[in-house]
């Protein structure tokens, strides 16, 4: 008979010793990437006898000091020599799937504001729309990936840990495990416990299945009725709507997530000692 064992893989990662950082950076981002551009617009837009293009250049050139910072930040400890972040079996030069969708987000925004600061009477509705096209797809890219997983087809290229040719996991899986690994201090030893928890666990499989739909299909919805909000409502009022909206149901959606979490996590080793126990009786 072999060993039993208690529960599935360990993932040995808490956010509890990490609630105050979580809480100090997601504040900073608030307050640099919402706050303030709808204080400069109505600041500067209404407060000043400057011209409305102006305004805009200025509050495109003053957003996301601390999203910039983290960017250039991930780079550095996903490029340097000796990385104990990187994803499993990568090279250097790969960085990882999170950052790459970080540096298509930044790429969209500066297109549409670089766009929507070109004319001399800005389009104050394009503006307001870079939050609500990257939680768009945000939500597509995650349905994309998870449909794919379900019809059963495989890696069309390295996406994190998983290298090119293997089976498809759930869309929110890489996402997990890039942000844990390199923002949350985790590593690649995070990487590798993940991977073991997911290839030992049908119930922790479910949950990021399910926690992807949790996502992916919100998104999609809070996206569009931003955006028919946005074209519909008050220049004033759509501004305001466009850069708050997603990110407060985003906030919400942590908030779930994390209980969630916490509680499918104790569902999980239940289950698991409960198969365990069952199959000594089983065996013959």
């Amino acid at each position: 008979m072999g060993i039993i064992e208690p529960g599935p893989p360990p993932l040995d990662y808490s956010l509890r010793v990490r609630k105050w950082s979580i809480l100090i950076f997601w504040s900073l981002v608030f307050a640099d990437s919402v706050a303030m551009p709808i204080a400069l617009y109505f600041g500067l837009f209404y407060g000043t006898s400057l011209s409305h293009n102006t305004v805009f250049s200025i509050s495109t050139a003053a957003l996301g000091g601390v999203s910039i910072i983290e960017y250039f930040l991930r780079f550095w400890r996903l490029w340097k020599k000796g990385s104990t972040c990187r994803a499993i079996g990568a090279r250097r030069a790969y960085l990882d799937w999170f950052h790459w969708n970080y540096s298509f987000a930044w790429m969209i925004i500066m297109i549409e504001l670089i766009v929507g600061t070109i004319p001399k009477e800005p389009p104050i509705r394009l503006l307001s729309m870079p939050v609500p096209t990257l939680t768009f797809a945000f939500g597509v890219e995650l349905l994309i990936v998870d449909a794919a997983r379900l019809m059963g087809m495989r890696a069309p290229f390295r996406i994190s840990s998983l290298p090119q040719g293997a089976p498809l996991r759930p869309g929110i899986y890489s996402i997990i495990e890039d942000i844990i690994a390199v923002d949350g201090s985790g590593g690649t030893e995070f990487r590798e416990r993940f991977n073991a928890r997911y290839n030992a666990s049908h119930y922790f499989r479910q949950m990021l299945h399910r926690l992807t739909l949790f996502w992916a299909v919100p998104a999609c919805l809070i996206a569009g009725g931003t955006t028919a909000v946005i074209f519909t409502v008050p220049k004033d009022v759509a501004y305001v709507i466009g850069w708050t909206v997603p990110f407060a149901w985003a906030a919400i959606w942590a908030l779930i997530t994390t209980k969630w979490v916490q509680i499918s996590l104790r569902d999980e080793h239940r289950h698991w000692a409960e198969s365990r126990e069952k199959e000594p009786a089983a065996a013959p």
